[in-house]
């Protein structure tokens, strides 16, 4: 992959060109760490970081398709057996601008359509070797059934550090979502890398990762009592700020040329928060296709 890009910036560059990307699970929560999730495998990705020493002015698109064989949310049970599909593009130019435009589809849910998001943002790496890197951008979410999401902006901002090789890593997003509410999010993930074979044009990886999500729940509690031989059911919200969930990503990775393929398996440790009782562990499979193009 890493052959075959560099060949393409050297042809283009004797007529003047340019080349990019950008990249990355659900409720309003679970689509912010989504996004930080492609952000970060993209900036990590060892073909950009060696074109972008090549030129300053490089532009990539990144086309990707997500699939997941269960859904949770927060990594908790609803009760609905659906899997979803996530479609993404995004673009992201070498001096740290990006944006991208994806959406979610839920086979049980209507609309199965759920929400469509858009994001800007730049980011940048500091620091002895590039070991730093910044980032902050804004997300925008177009519901199909806006009256029940009242969070439809989110402003976020995420600092990270890895190795000089980039094989171990770690990462600290914090996000406010609001719109007729508001609510925060804090993300914090840690990563290693293990190169499993590699070739000219191909090379396979095994990436774990830990995520734990610390952020605003609104839980609604039913409270029963006896008054007079008359049972009564009083309902009261509850604003929970505390860890959501811990999840564990065990995903391989394959990439030859310019397509990259990932499947692994994701594992929901859920931390029950006030009101809450008898969380289950869940897990998903995931697969995901996504090819970068060099503009």
């Amino acid at each position: 992959m890493k052959k075959l890009c560099l060949k393409f910036l050297l042809l283009f560059s004797v007529i003047a060109s340019y080349a990019q990307e950008k990249q990355n699970e659900s409720n309003e929560v679970d689509v912010i760490t989504e996004e930080d999730e492609i952000l970060d495998s993209l900036f990590n990705d060892e073909t950009i970081e060696d074109l972008f020493k090549l030129s300053e002015n490089l532009d990539f698109l990144h086309f990707s398709i997500n699939y997941n064989n269960k859904t949770y949310f927060s990594g908790r049970d609803i009760g609905i057996d659906q899997f979803s599909i996530t479609p993404q593009i995004n673009y992201i130019h070498s001096k740290g601008y990006f944006a991208g435009i994806f959406g979610v589809y839920y086979n049980e849910l209507e609309p199965k359509w759920d929400y469509t998001s858009i994001t800007v943002g730049y980011g940048k790496r500091f620091g002895k070797n590039k070991q730093f890197r910044w980032s902050t951008y804004y997300d925008r979410y177009f519901f199909s059934e806006p009256s029940n999401n009242p969070l439809k902006n989110a402003i976020n901002f995420s600092l990270e550090l890895d190795n000089k090789s980039r094989t171990l890593g770690t990462e600290l997003a914090t996000s406010l979502l609001f719109g007729s509410e508001s609510s925060i999010q804090i993300v914090s993930s840690s990563y290693g890398e293990i190169s499993l074979t590699k070739g000219k044009k191909n090379e396979l990886k095994f990436r774990p990762e830990l995520r734990l999500i610390v952020a605003q729940q609104t839980i609604q509690l039913a409270q029963t009592f006896t008054f007079r031989d008359r049972v009564f059911t009083v309902y009261k919200q509850n604003n929970e700020f505390g860890l959501l969930n811990a999840q564990f990503l065990l995903p391989l990775q394959y990439s030859y040329a310019g397509f990259d393929f990932e499947a692994g398996y994701i594992l929901n440790l859920p931390s029950a928060l006030e009101g809450e009782s008898n969380l289950k562990t869940t897990g998903t499979f995931m697969f995901s296709v996504a090819y970068l193009l060099g503009l």
